[in-house]
């Protein structure tokens, strides 16, 4: 799965209407261009494929008082919105997808019921313990990595990894079990009052070379 689909169903879903400038504004402002593949050309391709696709519904606008083309602001359908929680979900509990999927995932985790954010987490735990009982099944670490060679260097890296997911998972857990953060089901969440930038808001950590007239 790539995670530049969750990441701009979720930024557009925040805004209930947005361009692609807000959108990519706002992933660079949660420093989604660092971590993940959500690059101003992704974003733009991924805008007008989930388009296509019916999970995004294209509305067309006047220019700018400042001038230039005409921009066209995205709305997420029903369809979209379907395909938003089943990726959030998904993200959420399969252990075997890449790191940006996940930061991902937990970008937008509070657009869930916190008792629902605690069941797939718990179910990711026992993806990793699963995981980790198949592969400690021919390797474990305490045999070392040189019985395989310097190969057996990327399985001591994998256990390492899957030991470290689960520890932090089981943390995360007992912070949302405590009371951390707002959810779904509690009121306004965090991301949509503080993380959302609004039209024209200047965004320090935007890249150079676009300005908020832009359209794409």
């Amino acid at each position: 799965m790539s995670a530049i689909r969750l990441l701009v169903l979720g930024a557009v879903r925040r805004h209930g209407r947005a361009h692609g400038y807000q959108v990519r504004n706002d992933l660079e402002y949660w420093g989604a261009h660092e971590w993940s593949n959500a690059k101003p050309g992704s974003i733009y391709h991924a805008l007008k494929q989930m388009g296509k696709q019916r999970l995004l519904h294209a509305h067309e606008i006047a220019p700018s008082t400042a001038g230039g083309p005409p921009r066209t602001e995205y709305e997420v359908t029903e369809k979209g919105t379907e395909e938003y929680f089943r990726l959030l979900r998904e993200s959420l509990t399969a252990y075997d997808q890449k790191p940006d999927v996940l930061a991902a995932a937990l970008g937008f985790v509070v657009d869930l019921e916190r008792a629902e954010a605690l069941r797939l987490l718990r179910e990711r735990v026992r993806a990793i313990q699963e995981w980790h009982t198949a592969v400690t099944e021919y390797y474990t670490p305490q045999d070392g990595p040189g019985r395989l060679g310097h190969i057996g260097e990327i399985m001591n890296l994998w256990v390492h990894s899957a030991g470290a997911g689960a520890t932090w998972t089981r943390d995360l857990i007992r912070r949302i079990e405590g009371g951390a953060y707002t959810f779904a089901d509690e009121g306004e969440p965090f991301m949509r009052v503080h993380a959302v930038l609004a039209d024209g808001e200047r965004n320090p950590y935007a890249t150079r070379g676009r300005h908020p007239g832009d359209e794409q």
